[in-house]
């Protein structure tokens, strides 16, 4: 996060504030409803009588997140009253060690290396993708984005969602590199003497393992044009290991590479330095390598009246996400695949919006993540939220756009990219009390806004400052730039829809 202005609310290094006024009204209301005095209450809550009166009037601020989940459980109340997700009362592993009794000295060490190489690479996440793209032919490079597609990938204008066709492929072909080259040596911790981890992902699990961190099926992306005459997608099947095997490889190469590098040098990267990401070839051959995309979304919330647009904007912790994480990006955001491991839900799942919609569910309204663990298909027709949104999308009143598809540098994996333009008396409706802490991250605001909900206006200083100055993921800084581009379009004034 920019250190040098508190333009976006931030506290004790990270960019948010547990309390908005949420945890006072809840306390008020408790007391009201169960008729018992500020002293009952301090002494169920094991607090002082003076400090709970100092949280009710607004003197104080509860800041701490374990500190309000242990007040939701007290006072037997959903952790999302107090504007946190459900998700979060789940128990967090336990934090991985290389210090193990018995392991061999050589093999700490090299755990331990790779342990600090990965914190590293997430701490730099954002530098490093610049550093990247310096890699790659320059007429690839969108905009001013540490990203890159071909000219197939990018419409010249947004395009309807509804108007980008998905076809199904079941004999895709093999994936030729997958991480477990001679190639990868480097970037793998050794598991025992003479032995590594056979795997990224294993090292992950073993060594450094998020909060979220499951290997689901996934839709395996294999041919992409976006071109004036056709917008198509064409996929199969794989799963979420398979990308994160080669992408989280080739990313922590690059941080070993380039550690105690002058930051001063105009130097590239040098391909001999990266030889698991020289093996990948051409970055958008799609059938060479697994490439799982995800889809993130701009969400627009569009005053009728003015035109003005507001932005949601989402900091990913790096104790929950195994990707993309101590930087921004925008909210939602999630993998493409299926919502339960019952194969005719391959089919059922296979769309865009769809996708889109479980997002916003989960990561607005905090409600259980629909993870491909159940087995029973979701009926997208009886689900409030769905139907809601689609009345919605029929009466213009909710518009969902593509502008295109894209690869981040670091990491060469894909996402789609998306825009939603809400009226704003639908999205407060629906997203009005969205949650500001949920299971990858929390919800963040502009230091004047009341409630995070309120975003981030959607103007050219704020997007040029969060390109500019903020680690800001490169799917978020593409969507903002293009979306700035096509604003007209996409905010249209009051009379003009």
């Amino acid at each position: 996060m920019s250190t040098n202005s508190g333009w976006l609310s931030s506290r004790s290094g990270t960019p948010f504030e547990l309390d908005t006024g949420l945890l006072s009204e809840v306390l008020r209301e408790h007391r009201r409803a169960h008729g018992i005095s500020q002293a009952d209450l301090a002494q169920l809550l094991n607090m002082d009588q003076s400090y709970v009166s100092k949280i009710e009037t607004g003197q104080r601020h509860v800041r701490d997140l374990e500190v309000l989940l242990g007040i939701a459980h007290e006072l037997s109340i959903p952790p999302r009253r107090l504007g946190i997700a459900d998700e979060m009362l789940r128990p967090l592993p336990a934090p991985s060690t290389a210090v193990l009794v018995g392991v061999p000295d050589i093999v700490q060490r090299s755990q331990e290396d790779w342990c600090r190489r990965r914190r590293d690479l997430n701490r730099r996440r954002n530098r490093l993708a610049r550093e990247a793209i310096r890699l790659y032919r320059r007429d690839f490079h969108i905009g001013g984005a540490p990203f890159i597609a071909p000219p197939a990938w990018m419409p010249t204008a947004p395009v309807r969602l509804e108007s980008v066709h998905l076809e199904w492929e079941d004999n895709a072909t093999g994936i030729e590199v997958d991480g477990t080259e001679p190639e990868a040596a480097a970037v793998l911790p050794l598991r025992a003497p003479g032995r590594r981890f056979d795997r990224y992902t294993s090292a992950i699990r073993y060594l450094d393992r998020p909060s979220l961190f499951e290997n689901r099926p996934s839709y395996r992306l294999l041919e992409v044009d976006m071109s004036p005459s056709e917008s198509r997608l064409s996929c199969g099947l794989a799963t979420y290991f398979d990308k994160l095997d080669l992408s989280e490889g080739i990313a922590h190469e690059l941080a070993v590479s380039d550690s105690g590098k002058n930051t001063n040098t105009h130097a590239p990267p040098d391909w001999a330095e990266l030889p698991l990401r020289a093996l990948i070839g051409d970055p958008f051959d799609l059938r060479r390598r697994a490439v799982m995309p995800a889809i993130e979304t701009l969400t627009l919330r569009r005053d009728r009246r003015t035109g003005a647009g507001t932005f949601l904007l989402h900091w990913r912790d790096p104790a929950k996400v195994a990707t993309a994480a101590g930087i921004y990006g925008l909210i939602p955001a999630g993998e493409f695949q299926p919502s339960s491991i019952a194969s005719r839900d391959r089919e059922n799942d296979f769309d865009l919006w769809r996708n889109m919609v479980r997002e916003y569910s989960e990561e607005l309204l905090g409600d259980p993540e629909r993870d491909g663990s159940q087995g029973q298909p979701l009926d997208y027709d009886n689900w409030p939220l769905y139907r809601s949104l689609e009345s919605a999308r029929q009466d213009e009143r909710v518009r969902a756009y593509c502008l295109g598809v894209g690869l981040d540098t670091l990491t060469l994996t894909a996402t789609v990219l998306t825009v939603v333009v809400m009226d704003g008396d639908v999205f407060d409706s629906l997203f009005g009390d969205t949650v500001r802490i949920n299971s990858e991250g929390v919800l963040v605001a502009t230091a004047e806004s009341s409630k995070v909900s309120d975003g981030v206006p959607f103007t050219e200083a704020n997007v040029r400052r969060l390109l500019a100055d903020e680690p800001l993921a490169s799917p978020a800084a593409c969507i903002l730039s293009r979306s700035w581009r096509f604003r007209s379009g996409l905010l249209p004034q009051q009379g003009s829809c």
